[in-house]
């Protein structure tokens, strides 16, 4: 998605916005639109077709408020757009879909197995990745960064998961595909429906075989950890288990590659980059910016469990509500200078790994990658510069870069340490 300046709030034509349109994100000015929203319909009703819509939620209270109280807005009903006007199939058996009280003892185990101490254990696996996956870059030859980072949540996810790392790529496209199915690099014959439908066939027939490779061997692994878990005095079953595991990776995919290429493509060539790079006390708050700045996860649907009225809109029982978490982080009620990528900023209380029950419960993992990336960049390259345009995934789930030509120079300090690497 692009990150853009907005345009005045009284020049956007709010009647012709459909916030669903995947073209928006590659494309359009969805910050111009959210920017007049806040502005002059902060609550905004869009009908979809003759029986579907949803409210919008621009503003970071509210947005706050609908991913924070479960007793108002439910997550089992579907938490993502493709999903409206249907019933979740998941409800009630995936993390994401399931509501207080289940949810909390669903998510306590997941919790304890990725506290900071324990994806610590991790953090070589994921160096080795990020040195891989930057090779490329050595011989100061344009190479695509974003189509890198596309790969880098793996390291983890895969790792942690226990997955084989000859799988890792194909297991990449199928997350890819769920996201973006309307993205014609991505998409199958038959369009978005299909695309969307081989690639949970796939991801599911997946873990389906993992599964019974790994019933007679559990590990340290979270498949495994899934897999002996209990919930009420009762094994999660198949399907469950096969939920949260797509559920996992499509979380790791999501969150982790669109952050270092939307900030790159804000930072290079400006003296907020060389400010960055040289002083390693901002390597968090720039993490944490960066994160508020691209907020990849586009967007959280949720259900009114009743009546409720946010800025003078009534909001009836069943209605379908989507939180725009990009807008969210741009709020100026919440965030001084919103449109300013501020690598000092602090406190930043940004919405990009949700809030409430449902936080991201993997950001240890997303923050701890993060910042592997980000220090070895600013370690051992230098002369960043953007050698081509730059492409947006066509996606109103996921605000994300899918091709970033970048070029870098490697620091004569860190020629040695590749060279190593690559015996």
């Amino acid at each position: 998605m692009r990150l853009t300046q907005p345009a005045p709030p009284e020049s956007v034509d709010l009647d012709a916005v459909d916030l669903t349109d995947p073209l928006l994100y590659a494309h359009g000015d969805p910050h111009s639109i959210w920017n007049a929203m806040r502005h002059r319909d902060p609550v905004r009703w869009q009908q979809v077709d003759e029986t579907r819509g949803f409210w919008s939620v621009t503003k970071f209270e509210d947005a706050d408020l609908v991913l924070r109280d479960h007793t108002l807005f439910t997550s089992q009903r579907g938490t993502m757009l493709f999903l409206l006007g249907k019933e979740d199939p998941a409800r009630g058996r995936q993390m994401a879909a399931t509501d207080p009280p289940r949810h909390t003892r669903m998510r306590e185990p997941m919790q304890r197995a990725l506290t900071n101490k324990q994806v610590e254990k991790y953090r070589e696996a994921v160096t080795t990745e990020v040195h891989r996956l930057l090779t490329p870059a050595l011989g100061g030859e344009p190479f695509d960064f974003a189509e890198a980072m596309m790969s880098l949540p793996m390291a983890t996810a895969g790792t942690m998961m226990g997955l084989p790392r000859e799988d890792w790529t194909r297991l990449t496209r199928l997350t890819t595909m769920s996201i973006a199915p309307d993205d014609p690099e991505f998409a199958e014959a038959g369009g978005a429906n299909a695309t969307l439908q081989l690639a949970h066939r796939e991801l599911f027939a997946y873990f389906h075989d993992i599964l019974r490779e790994r019933r007679d061997n559990l590990g340290d692994d979270l498949i495994s950890l899934l897999m002996g878990m209990e919930i009420d005095g009762r094994r999660l079953e198949t399907g469950a288990i096969l939920s949260n595991c797509y559920s996992l990776i499509l979380g790791a995919n999501v969150t982790t590659p669109f952050v270092p290429t939307g900030a790159m493509a804000e930072v290079v060539g400006t003296p907020v980059l060389d400010a960055w790079r040289s002083d390693p006390k901002l390597l968090n708050t720039g993490v944490d910016e960066a994160l508020r700045w691209s907020s990849p996860a586009n967007h959280f649907m949720r259900y009114a469990l009743q009546d409720v009225e946010l800025r003078g809109r009534r909001i009836r029982a069943g209605d379908a509500v989507v939180v725009w978490l990009g807008s969210a982080n741009r709020d100026e009620e919440a965030f001084a200078s919103p449109f300013t990528f501020d690598i000092t900023r602090k406190p930043n209380r940004h919405v990009a790994f949700g809030s409430g029950a449902h936080y991201c419960v993997g950001h240890t993992v997303a923050r701890m990658s993060l910042k592997i990336l980000f220090t070895e960049l600013f370690q051992s390259f230098d002369d960043f510069q953007l050698a081509g345009e730059i492409e947006h995934l066509h996606s109103n789930f996921v605000a994300g870069v899918k091709h970033m030509p970048m070029v870098m120079k490697i620091r004569d300090a860190a020629v040695e340490r590749y060279a190593e690497l690559a015996r």
